[in-house]
């Protein structure tokens, strides 16, 4: 009932009465009155006017699983989200429940992270406040992103009613939340950002996000993909080591964002992206809006990849999601793993 009231304040700028509170969730007024006074606990500010209702001043900068919920304005995507103060991983635990039967479009949501994952095995460690650390479980494997039995045994149903998708395509998905992530930043921070293929989001040369997937499959069959995110929000000074690869939202923006609402947005757009995607199965309804956020397009870029190191210029990405780079040759080359270092991006000059 809590996330039911909040949404519904939260979708009022103006008040709202206690009996349409009570109207609508079919509760008393001495309920309604019981959970208005849990989110004045909570940190929320919530002014009370006799004969007006009800109406939120101001929130605490909390990711719960009631305000996130809250804000969401999607069908499936971060429905339902799992909230834990503390966690080793995200990652881990969205596994741990896809294991169990936990549906897909389940996103686990952590204020602290202890033993954070990364590209290459690298920790990503998460204190308490300064980030979002959270993941989101899909299983596309199934016939959709959420069409599969909960831990009930009820049958989900199915709103999108995709085709498979093959497990080589998965690691598409990465570059779908890289366009998530860079689409909610921009509108709920205002700020500048922009995308180092294949996925980190950067701005003003530093990164503000990584994205790690994690898949579990058969040789045809998804069992399900989890999709590792870290924002970074609220950090004011990095350590030695990160300063000049790394910056938060806060040092961009001058105040910390709305992180429950930069949440439901990357939900939001990650459903909208990702509907894009299983209508093709690969980029081609994506490309020129992620050729909009690409860092360095039409610019000199150095290809790091194993046994085969070059510089060229970047032509954007082709419908695989491969970096397109033209030779000074005039050859062009589709890369599909490897690094890419952009100019003014982490120190590359």
């Amino acid at each position: 009932m809590k996330e039911k009231i909040l949404s519904l304040l939260s979708e009022n700028e103006e008040y709202v009465s206690g009996q349409a509170l009570c109207r609508e969730l079919g509760v008393s007024r001495t309920a309604i009155w019981k959970v208005i006074n849990q989110l004045k606990e909570d940190g929320y500010e919530i002014e009370s006017a006799a004969g007006r209702g009800y109406r939120i001043l101001h929130r605490p900068d909390c990711i719960t699983a009631e305000e996130i919920a809250s804000r969401l304005h999607t069908q499936w995507a971060g429905r339902p989200v799992c909230y834990f103060e503390t966690i080793d991983s995200t990652n881990s635990e969205a596994k741990r429940q896809a294991e169990q039967g936990a549906s897909g479009g389940t996103l686990v949501v952590a204020e602290e992270q202890t033993q954070g994952k990364g590209r290459r095995g690298r920790n990503w460690m998460t204190p308490s406040g300064t980030a979002i650390a959270m993941s989101l479980l899909l299983r596309p494997g199934l016939g959709g992103a959420s069409s599969n039995q909960n831990p009930s045994g009820e049958q989900k149903p199915d709103p999108q009613k995709e085709t498979v998708l093959h497990p080589d395509r998965a690691p598409m998905l990465t570059l779908v939340m890289g366009m998530a992530v860079a689409a909610a930043c921009r509108e709920v921070c205002g700020v500048e950002v922009s995308i180092k293929w294949p996925n980190d989001v950067v701005a003003e040369g530093k990164k503000i996000c990584g994205i790690l997937t994690e898949m579990s499959c058969e040789v045809d069959c998804i069992n399900y993909v989890v999709i590792g995110i870290g924002i970074n929000t609220g950090i004011e000074q990095f350590p030695p080591e990160l300063e000049k690869t790394a910056v938060s939202l806060h040092t961009l923006m001058g105040r910390r964002p709305d992180r429950a609402r930069l949440i439901a947005a990357c939900m939001g757009k990650f459903e909208l992206y990702y509907n894009r995607f299983m209508k093709t199965q690969d980029y081609s309804l994506l490309m020129n809006e992620y050729n909009e956020f690409l860092a360095g397009k039409g610019e000199r870029v150095r290809v790091l990849s194993p046994g085969n190191e070059f510089e060229g210029i970047s032509e954007g990405i082709n419908s695989k999601g491969e970096l397109l780079v033209r030779r000074d040759d005039g050859s062009v080359e589709a890369i599909f793993a490897g690094e890419v270092s952009v100019r003014g991006i982490y120190g590359y000059v």
